[in-house]
């Protein structure tokens, strides 16, 4: 494979992450088609399982306008055909600080599409105190 050629899983996780990240940003909402009833989703800690309540949470998230910036993102096929997908990016949720954060998703293929099966979500905060001073964990 010549590096101009991505592996299937790298393609499928790629649009995936295009696709979600586009109407997470617009319109949530439209998101309702990448889960199922059997989808579970961890929300900074919050977990929700099936389509209407991960939906739910994701549509009453407090900001009124976000943008992603993705730095990075990984893509890795699993023994069951299904694609797991890692993104580490930075975010800015209407006038607050930029924050970094960590998604990751398994997707499988159901019925000719891709779902999400899994989503954990975590902003990348373990190193700040409530004042946003940047602390150390090692010295």
């Amino acid at each position: 494979m010549d590096s101009q050629t991505k592996a299937p899983w790298e393609a499928i996780g790629s649009c995936f992450v295009d696709h979600y990240y586009r109407h997470f940003e617009t319109d949530r909402s439209f998101l309702q088609s990448l889960y199922i009833d059997s989808s579970c989703l961890t929300w900074e800690g919050e977990k929700c399982h099936g389509k209407k309540a991960i939906i739910d949470k994701l549509t009453s998230l407090p900001f009124k306008k976000i943008k992603h910036c993705i730095t990075t993102q990984d893509h890795q096929p699993t023994p069951d055909s299904c694609v797991l997908s890692m993104v580490v990016g930075q975010l800015k949720a209407d006038e607050d600080l930029i924050l970094g954060f960590h998604q990751s998703f398994l997707l499988k293929c159901m019925n000719n599409s891709w779902v999400c099966m899994n989503d954990v979500f975590r902003l990348a905060l373990h190193n700040f105190d409530g004042q946003g001073q940047q602390q150390h964990c090692v010295n």
